[in-house]
């Protein structure tokens, strides 16, 4: 049975999330980090994104992101498919570094999105103390 369709439409706010496959780490190669950013800059403009905050973990990523169309999913397979790829090119490696399909919460604008936001900021500090580094 096929997946629903994600509820996408102008001026939809969204909290996306996606992981390494096996929560392995992906960003932690001098250059792995800047190519997802590249990447994700691309999709912006291609897709008319407004990207209001992100963070590149070293095995996942936040993203708090507004659309102008319904394009989040067909974007989201657009940067993971093209960032795969790149860093499968570069490293010699084949397969699926992200777990799967990404995780897009739909936000209310206004106070609940200022919270995503915040919390995307927050979540380095958040593993600084965690981890006592």
């Amino acid at each position: 049975m096929p997946r629903k369709p994600r509820l996408e439409f102008p001026g939809a706010c969204f909290h996306v999330i996606n992981r390494g496959n096996y929560r392995r780490d992906l960003f932690h190669l001098p250059g792995s980090a800047d190519a997802f950013e590249r990447t994700l800059f691309e999709a912006c403009q291609a897709y008319a994104w407004r990207m209001h905050a992100f963070i590149i973990m070293r095995n996942h990523f936040h993203l708090a992101l507004e659309i102008q169309a319904p394009t989040l999913s067909v974007g989201m397979k657009w940067l993971q498919g093209t960032w795969s790829a790149r860093f499968n090119r570069f490293h010699r490696q084949i397969g699926r570094p992200f777990q799967g399909r990404f995780k897009a919460a739909i936000v209310q604008p206004g106070p609940a999105f200022a919270r995503v936001v915040d919390y995307i900021h927050l979540n380095p500090v958040s593993l600084t103390f965690a981890t006592g580094s």
